[in-house]
């Protein structure tokens, strides 16, 4: 009884399971089948899914496109850039620039004080009491130039400064008080007390400038007029 009774159970729940089971040949002949609807089904969701996908690609190229900066704004925003940068670039290198430029008395006509050996301004009354009568000694004259000022018999400052760059190879001619001449040591150019060549191989005499006392200081500026030592015009100037 009880063998039957499990075997009628066994019966029941298999009968369920190939009830339900579609064969292979329904699935892939049956125009009903579900093989068949779900075909339709999958293509068009791709269609709807690639035209979903398209949209937001054309809204995303919109959206670039918005995000494209002018051309104008971005040339403007580099010049306020550039400037923004130069003021404080140019406030540091100021000073750092004006610490090479040597402390100087300008004076008008476009003169300058004249230096001594330590870079001081010039002053008459003191340079004569190291510098006696006739004395030829070296300053800082124009555009830096070694310039001579002769020290005259009352103890006053000639009204010119010769310049002490030999006019043949520019070497600077050193003052020779016992033959009463700058000779030039690299070639053997002369010149006389005045500066006027008088044996070569330089070609012309040493240049000219004004020097004059202004203020106790001996301020020099560029000679312009007629050479009074060749009655010809500077050919320095």
């Amino acid at each position: 009884m009880a063998s039957a009774t499990m075997a009628a159970s066994s019966s029941a729940a298999v009968v369920p399971r190939t009830a339900f089971t579609p064969s292979a040949s329904k699935l892939g002949s049956s125009s009903n089948g579900l093989a068949t609807s779900v075909k339709p089904f999958v293509a068009q969701g791709s269609v709807v899914r690639q035209g979903k996908r398209a949209a937001k690609v054309v809204s995303m190229a919109a959206v670039a496109s918005d995000k494209v900066p002018d051309m104008n704004k971005r040339v403007t925003m580099n010049l306020l850039l550039v400037g923004a940068l130069s003021l404080p670039a140019a406030g540091l290198l100021g000073p750092y620039a004006y610490f090479f430029v040597p402390p100087s008395s300008g004076s008008a006509g476009g003169g300058v004080v004249a230096k001594d050996a330590l870079g001081n301004d010039v002053a008459v009354s003191k340079w004569t009491k190291t510098h006696l009568a006739n004395d030829k000694s070296l300053v800082q004259g124009l555009k830096g130039d070694p310039t001579y000022l002769t020290v005259k018999e009352d103890l006053s400052i000639t009204t010119f400064g010769i310049n002490a760059v030999c006019t043949h190879l520019g070497c600077v001619v050193p003052w020779n008080q016992a033959e009463n001449k700058f000779m030039c040591p690299c070639h053997g150019s002369q010149y006389n007390s005045e500066g006027k060549v008088v044996r070569g191989p330089a070609p012309l005499s040493l240049a000219l400038a004004h020097a004059d006392t202004v203020d106790d200081k001996v301020v020099l500026s560029p000679w312009t007029e007629t050479d009074f030592r060749t009655g010809e015009k500077p050919w320095w100037s």
